[in-house]
């Protein structure tokens, strides 16, 4: 590990392979939070779409990946999980240890990572869709050459998009079973809700407001207090109440139950193309 040399964390620059949404709310986040000035934030793309994207926020945007490349510290690759393989390995000339790579790509290992690059200083990165409003679940796990320091500057980094956990990289399909996938649950949830409310009477704006701000205040709840999830339950479900009326329904229908073998379903499927 003698060529891996400590990122500045004062000073160093930060580029981004790939101008797609995830690498916008990164980069707005870092910015916004104050860990990078957008004036050391270098991305690349020929779309006037995009570059526009990122020149709002004071990101100076390039002509192409090799210019990102040599003027970063940092580099995460925020491309399609197909096309990884191929940009990866056209740079590979240009990727010393002495750059920080990171992917954000899923299903992607870092075996594979670490051997398109020609170098084992990676960390693979697994955020889900609400770092567009900085409440991100985001998972790392470090490659065999990625030092504690790495792993932390990186951690930083994600934080200001929302919350950072580690995990080893064996669990990364259970991970996109439940965060990367679990969105999607939640939308469908929160839009049953509001055709129930419609279904009871309500008008479609207010009972899709309501169903989206329940949501919201709940998980705010489970997140912010000590508490388990079934206390909270337990805490509405009076005796003979509309609550439990309405937990019981949820249960003849095997509610959690669905909840779960979807996550497993998800997370196998993960592991199927992980495979591929």
């Amino acid at each position: 590990m003698a060529n891996v040399c400590p990122i500045p964390t004062d000073s160093y620059k930060l580029g981004f392979i790939g101008a797609g949404k995830m690498a916008e709310s990164i980069a707005r986040g870092v910015v916004k939070s104050g860990i990078l000035p957008a004036s050391r934030i270098r991305t690349a793309h020929s779309g006037s779409a995009r570059r526009t994207a990122f020149e709002s926020i004071g990101v100076t945007v390039l002509d192409n990946n090799s210019q990102v490349v040599e003027d970063s510290d940092v580099i995460i690759f925020s491309v399609k999980p197909q096309v990884v393989k191929n940009v990866v390995s056209e740079l590979k000339p240009i990727l010393s240890e002495k750059k920080l790579l990171v992917s954000v790509a899923a299903g992607i290992k870092l075996k594979d990572l670490q051997e398109w690059a020609g170098q084992g200083r990676f960390i693979r990165v697994m955020p889900n869709t609400p770092s567009a409003v900085g409440e991100a679940a985001t998972v790392i796990t470090l490659g065999e050459k990625a030092t504690t320091e790495d792993g932390e500057l990186i951690s930083q980094l994600f934080g200001a998009i929302g919350k950072v956990w580690k995990a080893d990289e064996k669990l990364f399909d259970a991970v996109t079973g439940l965060s990367g996938s679990g969105p999607a649950y939640v939308f469908l949830a929160i839009e049953a809700l509001a055709d129930g409310g419609v279904a009871a009477g309500l008008p479609r704006e207010l009972a899709l407001g309501l169903a989206s701000q329940t949501v919201l205040g709940a998980a705010s709840m489970v997140s912010g207090m000590s508490k388990h999830p079934g206390q909270h339950k337990d805490d509405v479900a009076s005796p003979g109440g509309t609550t439990i009326a309405g937990i019981h329904e949820l249960e003849k229908s095997g509610f959690r139950g669905i909840l779960m073998n979807a996550v497993v379903a998800a997370a196998k499927r993960s592991k199927e193309l992980s495979q591929n």
